[in-house]
């Protein structure tokens, strides 16, 4: 059974840091990874890393943001750096029912969180 309790997130300055940490219970094993859904738009990929720890990130944060897992605690973390007005967005834990990550649609990943608003001013 997979469930995801994400928490951080918050209000800063453009140029500032934030950590988002996401409680992963029975997801070590698939793909896991973060998605956002700025205002007004369609969710969109974030970062993904597959059960052997294998990272991809998109274009837009690359360079900027890290994905990282503790395996031993389930905790998936999202440290994002250099924090730019057009991250501000709803950021949401994902995983899919498979080890693999491919395609960065938002249907195939089957698990969410609750997600957690970050704002860049």
């Amino acid at each position: 059974h997979v469930q995801l309790v994400e928490s951080g997130g918050g209000s800063v300055q453009a140029g500032g840091s934030l950590r988002l940490s996401c409680a992963a219970s029975g997801a070590m094993n698939r793909c896991i990874g973060w998605f956002r859904q700025p205002p007004g738009k369609e969710r969109e990929g974030v970062a993904r890393m597959t059960s052997a720890g294998v990272t991809t990130y998109v274009g837009y944060v690359k360079g900027r943001f890290t994905i990282s897992r503790d395996v031993a605690n389930d905790t998936l973390y999202l440290q994002m750096d250099d924090l730019k007005p057009d991250d501000t967005a709803m950021y949401y834990c994902v995983a899919r029912d498979s080890c693999l990550c491919y395609g960065w649609g938002s249907s195939s990943y089957k698990y969410w969180s609750q997600g957690t608003q970050v704002t860049v001013s």
